[in-house]
């Protein structure tokens, strides 16, 4: 998965294997042979490249591309696949997005809309805490 990934950001942010190569301090032929798989790079240099291309160390070395069908994620932005929605309109938010997100059973959310971009869900603490903070900057 690592060299699927690291040959994939490094196209789609238009590096040729030199200028990557440069940006994390090896040689061309080195950047080649962890993209072919022949070797890996140590954990300054993983780093290293997750820095250039904005995405967590995790992602770049773990993330499996061909089973969401999308590619490496930036930091910070998650797919947490599809969810079916109920015909009472209610749907499951999945394991993972309640983790990293620390949603409890219990929780109050907000549903906010836009009808060009879609629906985002927000803790309600969270979003007090964003308008109180609009509300300071405008006195």
């Amino acid at each position: 998965m690592f060299n699927d990934n690291l040959i994939s950001l490094r196209k789609m942010n238009n590096l040729s294997q030199e200028e990557l190569a440069d940006r994390i301090g090896v040689s061309r032929q080195t950047l080649s042979k962890y993209e072919t798989g022949e070797s890996l790079p140590d954990i300054d240099k993983c780093r290293a490249l997750a820095d250039v291309f904005e995405v967590t160390l995790d992602d770049l070395v773990n993330y499996d591309s061909k089973e969401s069908g999308l590619n490496v994620p930036p930091k910070g932005k998650h797919m947490f696949g599809m969810v079916k929605v109920g015909e009472k309109g209610q749907i499951v938010i999945p394991a993972k997005a309640r983790k990293i997100f620390h949603i409890q059973p219990g929780d109050d959310l907000i549903v906010l809309g836009d009808e060009s971009s879609g629906i985002a869900i927000i803790k309600e603490k969270e979003f007090l805490e964003v308008v109180n903070q609009m509300r300071k900057a405008e006195e």
